[in-house]
């Protein structure tokens, strides 16, 4: 996997110089973790043909069947302030866009705070870890889920119905190595903007990508469900929302989750 992916990538910055494939694992993100409390260099990618405790946002599980996606997380430790830390996620979201983009020639869009998705579904999966090092310095580790070559059997009835894949909105039936590749080519691009607070494409981006403005959505939290409008995206990546009180407010990644009415990404 590793040399077919090089083959395809070219020169990296920082995201991808160091490149570690696996046939198994239990989970990239769990791994890259325990490399990063060992020291492992900025920029490390950790990537595997399967997961077999594949992880996603809230604790859910994220399927990932044997050489039908990419599962692959990146550890980043940009010497930045904290609160710029809380933008990985949208700003990797962007990257997964330009990289399908890039090689497939349509633009997933973006359901917030995390999903790229296609025809509605959930494409991708993004799960942004914060650990702590010995000396008290922060690192993220960044961990995708891109839905490649799955068919409809592929997924669990549970997942079925939100979930898709490139293959089976696209036909798509190219190289997983070489989509490999220009996603972690736009993730060192992305991780660029992040160190050097050039970060004004990357919010025109998702803010055009966005999926919900404009439109009612479900606000769902631990025990509590709300109807709102979503207005817009702020600078920070909040999603500004109208109450049915209302009253404006800015909901913040990892607060909650968002629906449409009727459907995964829109109503």
């Amino acid at each position: 996997m590793e040399k077919k992916i090089r083959q395809y990538l070219g020169e990296q910055s920082l995201v991808g110089r160091t490149l570690l494939c696996f046939d198994e694992i239990g989970s990239t993100n769990t791994h890259l973790k325990c490399l990063a409390l060992e020291g492992a260099e900025d920029g490390t990618a950790v990537i595997a043909a399967v997961q077999t405790a594949g992880r996603g946002r809230m604790d859910r599980s994220f399927q990932s069947p044997k050489g039908k996606g990419i599962y692959l997380s990146v550890l980043l430790r940009p010497e930045v302030p904290m609160e710029r830390l809380m933008c990985v996620t949208a700003l990797a979201g962007v990257a997964v866009c330009d990289a399908v983009e890039e090689l497939c020639g349509v633009r997933p869009g973006l359901k917030w705070p995390n999903d790229p998705v296609l025809g509605n579904q959930k494409l991708c999966g993004i799960l942004t870890e914060l650990v702590m090092m010995p000396d008290g310095t922060p690192a993220v580790v960044l961990g995708i889920g891109l839905n490649v070559l799955q068919s409809e059997t592929d997924f669990s009835p549970e997942v079925r119905p939100i979930a898709t894949s490139l293959a089976m909105e696209l036909g798509y039936a190219g190289s997983v190595e070489e989509l490999a590749a220009a996603l972690l080519r736009q993730l060192d691009c992305m991780y660029g903007a992040l160190r050097t607070n050039r970060m004004a494409g990357y919010l025109s981006a998702y803010r055009k990508g966005c999926v919900h403005l404009g439109k009612q959505v479900r606000l769902i939290g631990p025990t509590s469900q709300e109807t709102v409008l979503a207005l817009e995206i702020d600078e920070d990546f909040g999603l500004v929302v109208l109450g049915a009180d209302g009253q404006r407010r800015t909901v913040h990644t990892g607060e909650l989750s968002v629906r449409g009415l009727y459907g995964y990404a829109e109503s």
